[in-house]
């Protein structure tokens, strides 16, 4: 499975997607922006809640920038079989294309 999803395909197949917010606590503090319907956790405690995560479902993560957060998280969840992937570029890439936010 691929590892992440340009924005641009993303806003044509957001429909069914779980969307996962996995910002570091600070980063996620430091915004008032979110994709519209997206859970947030914690990337420090991945173990605590990632077995909780949708077997069934399409899950795309985002961070800040798609960098080592995002990398981190979706190397854990695909190791456990989840269908995951993340966002390229982040939710600052996912702005960039174009793609909605709303206010946390």
């Amino acid at each position: 499975m691929d590892r992440s999803i340009k924005p641009e395909a993303l806003q044509a197949q957001l429909a069914g997607k779980y969307i996962l917010d996995v910002r570091r606590v600070a980063d996620r503090h430091a915004s008032a922006e979110q994709l519209a319907g997206a859970h947030w956790k914690d990337p420090e405690r991945l173990a605590e809640w990632a077995d909780a995560l949708p077997q069934d479902r399409d899950i795309v993560l985002y961070c800040v920038r798609g960098g080592s957060v995002s990398n981190t998280v979706v190397d854990a969840l695909q190791a456990r079989g989840l269908k995951a992937r993340f966002i390229e570029g982040g939710i600052e890439g996912w702005k960039a294309a174009g793609g909605r936010v709303v206010g946390k």
